[in-house]
């Protein structure tokens, strides 16, 4: 940890934190090959036959085109790895996740579609087809087929036969997502004011239903250097306090956090509340400002900014205007939007005004991966996941946060994972939908 004048910058910080609207990192997929197989994943001419969008699109000029669009399960995997999802198997050198991980995902998601919540999200959606029993029914039976599959192939044939795959619109009308990752910050902390702990994060206030509207801005909370609060509304709600200024900024963002003690203990907070302002990125703020080029920002980049201009943290945090306020949870993990525990590589976030809450998905992208020196390289591959969070960057079809788990290594993975893939929901074939 570097110290520069009053505040300290950890190493590393996600990257997706600070930007919205981010450009992806170019890779030519052509070139990518599968690290376990060593074999050229796709042509070029299989792949756009395989991801683009369907050919309705073309004759739908002028209609209201919804954000998911039905067709046929995505085919052409022969030699195609990265469009299998082997790391339920067992076929991935990184060991991150497996079968057992898929499964949980799953019961969490079962879990929350027999809640009230539920019902009710569901009643608002607006995709006629694509029901909570629909969905419900989907999970219940991919959850089958997963027991009683060997291989990735296995399963892809399975799927292929039962299942309709509705992909997302994307940002562009051709089905182009833009990915970014996210993860639980794992920090050092105090649970009372030192000279060296100074920074708090903040329990939600009794009465912020109260409080008038618009309601006081983070500027007006906690001041430009972040160390005004006791003189206002927040007085006595600190939970806990953070050596490093960005360290409860970025829990703010990330939703959680899991702590280490000073006093050899560990816990966990979790998110409470908000106040009602949108949320605005460092990251943007500096390109709108011609401090930083858009083109090729990263995260070493802005750290490397705000390590040369520490005093910049006072112009440019407050400019987020939004303020999270967290609970202690005891050592819960992690939890998404649908309230349920996320599951590393197993859950997103997207736009649930669009997207169907609890659904299964399949994403498909160029994600970092550690080689056999430790070094971050990306590799296409596909995932079945579970969108079972949102995120105040994470607006419209063209976007989804893919969460990454806990600690350095999630933080590291996250903050390099900026690319563009594909978006997909599984679901029954209205035939096997009775």
């Amino acid at each position: 940890m570097k110290k520069i004048l009053n505040t300290t910058i950890s190493l590393p910080i996600f990257l997706g934190i600070f930007m919205v609207q981010l450009e992806p990192i170019k890779y030519q997929e052509e070139k990518i090959t599968n690290q376990v197989t060593n074999q050229e994943i796709i042509s070029p001419k299989c792949q756009v036959k395989k991801w683009e969008l369907p050919d309705i699109l073309k004759s739908e000029k002028g209609k209201k085109i919804p954000v998911l669009i039905p067709r046929v399960p995505v085919s052409c995997c022969e030699n195609d790895y990265s469009c299998l999802d082997e790391m339920i198997y067992g076929g991935n050198p990184e060991k991150m996740a497996d079968k057992k991980a898929l499964l949980t995902a799953i019961d969490q998601s079962l879990k929350y579609l027999q809640t009230s919540n539920a019902e009710v999200a569901y009643k608002k959606y607006k995709i006629p087809e694509i029901t909570k029993e629909r969905v419900d029914k989907s999970l219940r039976r991919f959850r089958e087929l997963l027991l009683a599959t060997n291989s990735p192939q296995e399963l892809h044939t399975a799927i292929e036969k039962e299942f309709v795959f509705y992909q997302s619109l994307g940002k562009d009308s051709k089905g182009t997502v833009l990915f970014t990752a996210y993860y639980e910050p794992l920090y050092l902390a105090s649970r009372k004011q030192t000279k060296e702990f100074r920074y708090p994060a903040y329990r939600y206030p009794a009465d912020l239903t109260s409080w008038t509207k618009p309601h006081p801005t983070r500027l007006e909370l906690e001041g430009a250097d972040g160390l005004q609060a006791a003189k206002g509304k927040l007085k006595g709600l600190e939970l806990f306090w953070f050596r490093d200024r960005l360290e409860p900024y970025i829990i703010q963002i990330q939703g959680s956090a899991r702590l280490k003690l000073t006093d050899g203990t560990q816990t966990t907070i979790g998110y409470a509340g908000n106040t009602a302002y949108n949320y605005k990125s460092l990251g943007r703020s500096l390109v709108d400002d011609g401090k930083l080029p858009l083109e090729g920002l990263t995260m070493p980049i802005i750290l490397d900014y705000f390590q040369k201009y520490p005093q910049d943290l006072n112009i440019y945090i407050p400019r987020d205007r939004s303020f999270v306020f967290f609970r202690e949870t005891n050592g819960k993990p992690a939890q998404g939007s649908i309230s349920v525990p996320l599951t590393p590589e197993r859950s997103i976030a997207t736009d649930k005004s669009l997207m169907p809450p609890g659904a299964l998905a399949l994403i498909r992208a160029p994600f970092p991966f550690a080689n056999q020196n430790g070094e971050l390289e990306h590799r296409t591959v596909s995932r079945y996941v579970l969108d079972q969070d949102t995120g105040g960057a994470i607006k419209g079809a063209g976007r989804v946060d893919y969460f990454l788990g806990t600690g350095k290594i999630a933080a590291e993975r996250a903050g390099v994972t900026v690319s563009n893939g594909q978006l997909f929901y599984l679901l029954l074939k209205p035939k096997n939908n009775s």
